[in-house]
């Protein structure tokens, strides 16, 4: 029973809700989520099992086919041209693997092979008639007669006559031997040889511009203009050359006809 003494009073009066010495405010309870909770684990668990998938994947290497030399376009892919190289598992490519190096062997190029290049099913065909239509023809270039800045396989090339001393090329000067050929290799001079300012470049271009492309090589009277992605030459007429200027000659006099008289 408590009595007037044991309430506390404001100045006015009116009773006090006071607490007594050494006791706390009692606190409302929060309201526990398990379900949120339970998310929160998850999303952290699954965070780190992520991570460490993708540490392990981006490790794994496997083992898939390179150029190991360049191959022209149409040709059938030697077992030569193929060399082994380890690329991570991660890469996204269609690249082929090491194993199936037999079967790309029996296939044909349908884009110039460029040595170091990853070889994927698209620069492959099983039809052989990519293998027709195309030679590689060899050319003998100085300085001069190929951009300065050199040239790389699988470059795409126009090939022109030029003038020279060597020998007839059997086309006028300016003439374009082919419209848009392709660079399968290049091979610098050494320091041995005989001619050291002197570039072979094989390019691939249609059978039927192969005869005059090698006659023009043969006199050294072809010249190579790089060109830029998806163009190719014009194909200009051979300009006629001009007219001689003749001598005049003399023209015949008539001939007279001595007429004779009646005895």
């Amino acid at each position: 029973m408590t009595t007037s003494s044991d309430r506390k009073t404001d100045t006015s009066g009116r009773p006090s809700l006071g607490v007594a010495a050494g006791q706390r405010i009692p606190v409302p309870r929060r309201e526990r989520k398990p379900a949120m909770a339970a998310l929160a684990v998850l999303l952290i668990v699954g965070g780190a099992l992520i991570s460490a998938y993708l540490v392990m994947v981006s490790g794994q290497r496997v083992p898939v086919i390179s150029v190991a030399r360049p191959v022209a376009a149409g040709q059938q892919i030697p077992a030569s041209a193929l060399q082994e190289v380890q690329v991570s598992a991660t890469g996204g490519l269609d690249y082929i693997p090491w194993s199936d190096r037999a079967k790309v062997t029996q296939t044909f190029a349908t884009v110039t092979l460029v040595k170091g290049a990853l070889l994927t099913n698209g620069m492959i065909s099983t039809d052989a008639s990519v293998a027709k239509g195309n030679v590689v023809v060899g050319l003998a270039l100085k300085p001069g007669q190929l951009p300065a800045g050199g040239l790389q396989p699988g470059d795409r090339v126009a090939l022109y006559a030029v003038a020279s001393q060597g020998g007839s090329s059997g086309a006028q000067n300016g003439t374009v031997l082919a419209p848009s050929a392709t660079v399968y290799d290049v091979v610098q001079p050494g320091q041995n040889d005989i001619q050291a300012d002197q570039i072979t470049v094989s390019v691939t271009v249609p059978v039927a511009q192969a005869p005059q492309v090698t006659q023009a090589s043969s006199a050294g009277a072809v010249a190579v203009a790089l060109l830029p992605a998806g163009e190719k030459a014009p194909q200009t007429a051979p300009k006629q050359p001009p007219a001689s200027q003749q001598p005049n000659e003399p023209t015949a006099s008539p001939r007279t006809t001595r007429s004779t008289g009646t005895p």
